[in-house]
């Protein structure tokens, strides 16, 4: 049987919190809620407490010793210190701001060193086991077509690089077209799930992406693309954008809870 996980959730964001309801519920067979932490302890203490069986909530420090699994549902800057403490306390780490890890070799070297593991949930997009398959042999290239509408692209470095007014948008205009490295650092807050699927495939150097500002679309829309020794994938998805966050879609934080369902399961689905 398998032993029952202690997670601990870092940031208390929309998709923190949905982590931790499901969790407090028993969504997870062989997952409980042991601590929360965050920038805002006061903001993590309120909300904990709105929970059936509130966890502790303490600081990073704190916390990484006491848990099994440390869910990153942060941010891409905070993302260096959580994956430090984390796996340098032997601990796994669940890293949804997954754009931080790219070409971050010492972290993962340290997870090596110490017996961890780093996770990295599929996110907003589906078909990463057959792009994972497909790169056991020769992919020729990968392609991400993505979609959003203009608010939940605002405040995105990116966009003011690409002098684009998203006031004034009004048909589908380009605000990146380029490698996945790149757009990473430009929409920290928006396109983890190009890393995801760089991790999956060739990298984030060969991996591409076009990214819109859509006013004509109501959900995040992502389009992946596939070619190689295979044959050809293509993949399309239409997301919910979360009601309290427009720049995340309802199904990331459905597949954080998927990812630990696959950890602390007995029957695992999938490449």
């Amino acid at each position: 049987m398998t032993a029952n996980k202690e997670i601990g959730i870092i940031g208390c964001g929309t998709i923190g919190q949905k982590v931790a309801v499901e969790l407090d519920k028993g969504s997870v067979p062989g997952a409980s809620l042991k601590a929360m932490s965050s920038r805002n302890l006061e903001k993590v203490r309120a909300f904990a407490r709105s929970l059936s069986s509130p966890p502790a909530v303490v600081e990073l420090k704190d916390l990484v010793p006491i848990v099994d699994i440390v869910v990153e549902a942060a941010t891409g800057e905070a993302l260096e210190e959580i994956a430090f403490e984390t796996l340098s306390q032997g601990k796994d780490l669940l890293a949804l701001s997954c754009g931080a890890l790219l070409e971050r070799d010492d972290l993962f070297d340290l997870a090596k060193k110490h017996g961890a593991t780093i996770y990295v949930p599929s996110g907003a997009i589906a078909g990463l086991d057959g792009v994972a398959s497909a790169a056991a042999g020769r992919i020729d290239s990968i392609t991400m077509i993505t979609r959003k509408p203009p608010n939940g692209l605002r405040g995105a470095p990116g966009v003011l690089a690409s002098g684009v007014d998203l006031d004034a948008v009004v048909e589908p205009t380009i605000v990146f077209d380029g490698p996945v490295k790149e757009a990473c650092k430009l929409f920290p807050a928006n396109v983890n799930v190009s890393a995801a699927l760089s991790m999956a495939g060739i990298g984030p150097h060969e991996t591409t992406i076009r990214i819109y500002a859509d006013p004509t679309v109501d959900r995040n829309t992502h389009e992946i693309q596939v070619e190689g020794e295979f044959g050809r994938l293509a993949i399309k998805i239409e997301n919910i954008p979360s009601s309290t966050n427009p720049k995340t879609g309802v199904l990331s934080a459905l597949s954080a809870l998927a990812t630990l369902k696959r950890i602390t399961g007995t029957v695992r689905v999938g490449t």
